[in-house]
């Protein structure tokens, strides 16, 4: 029988909490004491025009949101638009992401600077992306995208309503969301391309493996987990929306691009309604562990099967 091996609290361990330490204070200050902030608040009406103080209403706030006949298909209209942005975005995004990172993953000279051309989104901020592309959108023959589409269809197609029309408006935002955001996964799945082993690739050769074959049966299953992690942090943000939405449409039109991120802020400073805000927020943050924890169920099962 071998001895048993101890493992001691050294200083690696000792320097490991340190320098995790100003981050987890800051997790801490920023995400789990506001959250269980708004889940004390939605149990009471917080109204900034209150004039004798917040007043307790237990469960009144999410009977409200979840199935009073009134006001709960408003929440349920915004959640069903952040799904279906989700279902357009993630999909979309991550495919031309993984096109992008293995079209880039080249050793070519001046390589490095399309690289960073198409990460160069990422750096912007949204609002800034937002205002050069509601130019882009713009509903007359004078918008960027009605003037290249006039011109490559020689006049036949008239000027669209990009953010007017409620049928388009959301899918308006996602092409922009698409465009702003891809660059991020890119560079994770580059990252995660220049992991697989070349082996992997000349052994593929030598069976005459063609392009095709070796993306389908090399590339993808060697990407499987840094597509996990891309697949779940893109559904992430895209059901967070709320900037895009804020700058270009407010909600509209006819509430067919309000989001629930945009409903909870218009609740607190604009309706000044805090309570309604934090419940809704409480709602929202559960739905989304709800369904990351979907996603690495299903996405671990698949990745288990041989």
């Amino acid at each position: 029988m071998g001895k048993t091996k101890r493992i001691k609290f050294g200083q690696d361990n000792l320097a490991g909490i340190l320098m995790s330490l100003p981050g987890l204070i800051l997790l801490v200050l920023f995400v789990v004491v506001p959250f269980f902030t708004a889940i004390v608040l939605s149990f009471y009406n917080v109204d900034f025009s209150m004039v004798d103080g917040p007043k307790f209403w237990g469960f009144e706030q999410y009977r409200r949101i979840l199935v009073d006949p009134v006001t709960s298909p408003i929440f349920y209209k915004a959640l069903m638009n952040n799904f279906t942005f989700a279902l357009i975005v993630v999909p979309v995004q991550t495919g031309l992401a993984v096109l992008l990172a293995v079209m880039l993953n080249v050793k070519l000279r001046g390589i490095a600077f399309f690289r960073s051309f198409f990460f160069l989104p990422v750096v912007f901020p949204m609002s800034l992306v937002a205002i050069i592309w509601a130019l882009m959108f713009s509903r007359d023959s004078l918008g960027m995208l009605n003037g290249l589409l006039n011109m490559l269809s020689f006049g036949f197609i008239q000027p669209i309503d990009w953010l007017g029309d409620p049928k388009i408006a959301l899918l308006s935002i996602a092409l922009l969301s698409v465009w702003a955001g891809v660059g991020f996964q890119m560079v994770i799945v580059l990252a995660g391309l220049q992991e697989i082993p070349l082996e992997l690739y000349e052994a593929a050769s030598l069976d005459r493996a063609n392009w095709w074959q070796r993306f389908w049966n090399v590339t993808i299953p060697g990407l499987r987990n840094t597509l996990i992690f891309v697949i779940i942090i893109t559904t992430i943000f895209s059901l967070r929306l709320f900037d895009q939405i804020f700058i270009l449409t407010k909600g509209g039109p006819i509430d067919a691009t309000q989001t629930v991120m945009y409903q909870a802020v218009t609740s607190a400073f604009v309706e000044g309604n805090v309570g309604r805000a934090s419940a809704i927020t409480v709602v929202f943050v559960v739905i989304i562990i709800i369904i990351t924890l979907i996603q690495r169920l299903v996405l671990r099962q698949n990745r288990e099967v041989k």
